[in-house]
């Protein structure tokens, strides 16, 4: 194929004049084959390049150089065309597969309409036409038996019995007409879940269930995979839902019309230590439809149906799947448009009140389950064309391994099934932390590792855990905080024996370094989901050695983490963090003893208030809610933020058994100082804080906040000679609150110019500017958040600030906690002294500062 070039492109059937003329020219096929190898090796060729080319194709000779550069030009402006061509295709095949989903979901709901419209209309017909010759109880009869006939629409059939393949696909059959009507008609009452906008990039459409049995969910949305993957990986269930525990196929029949019946056993995780794990029996019905579409059901087996008669599994209650699955349509162009709906009775009369709302909520099945099943076949999608880079040299799928056994590492811990190993130790008579141990080696380490070699005599893993209600406190805040401030909740102080004992494993202890001082730690991220709600990272903690002698070794250790459901905007999303202690050069099958916390947000039916206080929930389930946990009157002012969570915590320790009394004190001690600091730092990021205490609280040991206000104050004015604010009333707190509410950025460290100069207390507008809480200011350290010219000019004035009292700064750039710069115009640092004129400490005031 020749290529014409106009006035620029040259030609060996061309001459220089003819280019000058205006007439095209034409490249022979020889020679744009010749340019078209280059191009594919080095598509922006430099000036030497294009004369090396010349030189070395003979049939180029007679074209000149700057023609050679103009045919790379287009070439290139072609090449960029065809990928936006390409590009705008398919969001022209993604709007075209949405709007035909919006569609279809505006017919369903105009048919929903219509239908209770009808239903309206038939039972005032029916309530005029019994008003006069029946009493009200037959008027709600009739109420209850049109309700009743709605929610059960498909007759019962006597063929349906489990024990023979006619029945079973009887059961299969009546399964797939009562999914395709939840799927797409309006056999569910579906609402739209808040904030989930259909489009191009999004998951999909996304609702859940409102006024059915059981809790359900329903998604849709178009993803680049052909229908038989994407069946492929729906089936494998264990892979996408972190909740299953184990999935078996008992059986598999094959029926007349080319599809399959599976009989499956189904177990899931316990959410939380308090609650019960649930099992399922299940039917299976894969087969195609006249259109093509590949459909995946599944619903319980129960004894009318002829299904399994005895009893649930140990430590499991028997849930029912009512009929769910998957329906997928292809696409024109490639690709499938996926409908997933779950439905399930989880039997919540089963559970303590409190903890109810776990097993009601369709936001959180639909999050567990309907959209984690959307997301991970977009992720594998994503993955497979190549749109997702991944750093590191691990693949996605080794990734993807390591985030779940992170989860389920974690879940087995909480759960703690009997014929997993656990099994309860003796408490001390306080129920707050539960202690189990598991003494076999294969199940935490593996076959192919030799236990001697990391612990000599292995005794086995300790596991610490407890749970407890929070309340006023997002779940995404909570666990963000956790992530970001490691040392707010981590205790570095580890019994001595507890040392030795643990000193020859590197995956003992979960968190700390023992006998050492709180670590800076560093993350690293390692992957994130597509729509990063879920980040798998590795953490740095820098800290000392265990000992003298282990001066010369690393002091640094390091986790393997997972974080999820720090998205505060999604609506009933369970957010945990899970890390697992590991080496600095840990293999992709490496031993991996997670431990961690998961918030879960309980959302009441009712708009009742709940309890004001955080408290153990385990004296809640003792007490009821209307025991003694709650505040007294008048301390929590009316109408503040009002959702409540459940905490889960559990960590696991390995041990030598000789030391497992030893192990087990720690354990127990080490959760206890866990929990408590939890609890003040839930406390103190409540988003009600604020409105209900005015005044800040001072860390222990440091002078009252309104001291260390006073003195703030006063150590300005008499440096400078000018008034910090003005007061305009004596009260107590005055100054305090003037100082609070200043607008300018006003924070204290300690008095020194190194690496340990902390800051200990800061205004609001200064916790805004560092992106911190007061509870984490303790984290952050001057030199961190100061640039170079900034400490440069800090340091050379130090001595001016010491003897003068105080010292102008000029404008410069600074960065908050979270690593964003921030720029002020100008810095005032002053000492402060207390009564006894001693200096406390150092102030700084950031004047209009901002982010940049």
């Amino acid at each position: 194929m020749a290529l014409c070039l106009q006035r620029g492109g040259g030609g060996e059937s061309g001459s220089k004049n003819d280019m000058d003329n205006g007439k095209y020219v034409r490249y022979t096929p020889e020679q744009v084959e010749a340019l078209e190898r280059v191009y594919a090796e080095c598509p922006k060729p430099t000036s030497l390049r294009r004369q090396q080319l010349i030189r070395e194709c003979p049939i180029l000779s007679n074209i000149e150089p700057k023609q050679i550069k103009v045919w790379f030009q287009n070439r290139r402006c072609r090449e960029k065309q065809r990928k936006e061509a390409s590009r705008l295709q398919t969001v022209n095949r993604k709007l075209s597969a949405m709007n035909k989903l919006l569609m279809e979901e505006n017919d369903r709901l105009q048919k929903q309409v219509s239908q209770l419209v009808y239903e309206n209309g038939y039972m005032k017909q029916q309530i005029n036409t019994v008003s006069s010759t029946t009493t009200d109880t037959s008027c709600e009869s009739v109420v209850v038996s049109g309700q009743q006939q709605r929610k059960n629409p498909t007759p019962q059939h006597p063929e349906r019995d489990a024990n023979n393949p006619a029945g079973l696909l009887a059961i299969a059959e009546e399964t797939l007409a009562e999914f395709l009507g939840k799927a797409t008609g309006t056999a569910v009452d579906w609402v739209q879940m808040i904030g989930m906008k259909p489009g191009p990039d999004s998951i999909g459409i996304v609702a859940v269930s409102r006024n059915c049995s059981g809790v359900a969910a329903r998604a849709c949305g178009l993803v680049s995979l052909e229908p038989t993957k994407v069946a492929e990986i729906l089936k494998d269930r264990p892979s996408w839902y972190r909740d299953c525990r184990c999935l078996n196929v008992l059986s598999v029949i094959p029926t007349g019309n080319g599809g399959t019946i599976e009989l499956i056993y189904l177990q899931t995780y316990a959410p939380t230590t308090l609650a019960t794990a649930r099992d399922f029996w299940t039917l299976r019905y894969t087969t195609s439809l006249e259109d093509g579409s590949l459909v995946i059901c599944e619903r319980s087996l129960t004894t009318a149906t002829g299904g399994p008669t005895g009893p649930p599994a140990t430590s499991f209650v028997r849930a029912e799947m009512l009929p769910s699955g998957y329906l997928i349509r292809p696409c024109e162009g490639g690709g499938s448009m996926i409908h997933i709906v779950d439905h399930i009775d989880l039997d919540a009369w089963s559970v303590p009140e409190v903890l109810r709302p776990l097993y009601e909520s369709s936001k959180i099945l639909a999050q567990k389950m309907t959209m984690a099943a959307l997301r991970h076949i977009r992720q594998i999608a994503q993955e497979t064309s190549g749109e997702i880079q991944y750093t590191g040299g691990r693949q996605p799928a080794v990734l993807r391994a390591l985030s779940q056994r992170l989860c389920r590492g974690f879940n087995d811990a909480v759960s703690g099934f009997v014929d997993d190993g656990w099994t309860i130790m003796d408490s001390d008579g306080v129920e707050d932390v539960t202690i189990a141990i598991n003494s076999s080696s294969s199940k935490f380490l593996g076959s192919q590792y030799n236990t001697l070699s990391i612990l000599p005599t292995f005794g086995g893993v300790l596991c610490a855990r407890a749970s407890m209600l929070l309340q006023n406190v997002p779940p995404a805040l909570l666990v963000r905080f956790l992530r970001e401030h490691r040392s707010e909740w981590a205790d570095y102080g580890v019994d001595a024996y507890s040392s030795a004992s643990l000193k020859a494993s590197p995956y003992a202890v979960p968190c700390a370094r023992p006998g050492g001082f709180p670590s800076s730690q560093v993350i690293l991220p390692l992957a994130q989901t597509v729509e990063h709600e879920e980040f798998l990272e590795v953490v740095r903690l820098e800290g000392p050695a265990f000992s003298p002698e282990d001066i010369a070794l690393s002091r640094d250790m390091y986790l393997l983490q997972l974080c999820s459901g720090v998205d505060e905007n999604a609506a009933g999303a369970c957010a945990q963090l899970v890390f697992a202690p590991i080496d600095e050069s840990f293999g992709d099958d490496a031993p991996l003893i997670p431990s961690g916390f998961r918030v879960i947000p309980l959302e009441p039916k009712s708009d009742v208030p709940a309890a004001t206080r955080t408290l153990d929930l385990a004296s809640t389930l003792e007490a009821g809610t209307g025991g003694s946990g709650t505040r007294p009157a008048g301390e929590i002012e009316a109408g503040n933020y009002n959702h409540r969570s459940v905490l889960t915590i559990a960590f696991q320790f390995t041990f030598e058994s000789h030391y497992q009394d030893n192990v087990a004190a720690m354990a127990r001690q080490y959760v206890r100082s866990i929990v408590g600091s939890v609890q003040r730092v839930a406390m103190a990021i409540a988003p009600s804080r604020l409105s209900s205490q005015l005044t800040p609280k001072s860390f222990p040991g440091s002078p009252e906040a309104v001291t260390l206000a006073r003195w703030i104050s006063r150590s300005y004015r008499v440096h400078t000679g000018g008034d910090l604010f003005q007061v305009d009333s004596q009260a107590g707190d005055a100054v305090l609150k003037q100082l609070w509410h200043h607008s300018d950025a006003i924070m204290c460290c300690s008095v020194k110019m190194n690496a340990s100069a902390v800051f200990t207390f800061a205004n609001q507008a200064g916790l805004d500017m560092l992106e911190t809480t007061l509870l984490a200011l303790q984290d952050i350290m001057l030199d961190k958040i100061l640039d170079e010219a900034g400490r440069k000019v800090l340091l050379s004035e130090f001595s001016k600030i010491m003897q003068q009292g105080f010292a102008y700064l000029p404008a410069g750039i600074c960065v908050s906690s979270m690593g964003r710069p921030i720029s002020y115009e100008q810095a005032i640092a002053w000492k402060v002294l207390n009564d006894d004129d001693s200096n406390h400490c150092l102030a700084f005031m950031f004047i209009n500062w901002s982010f940049v």
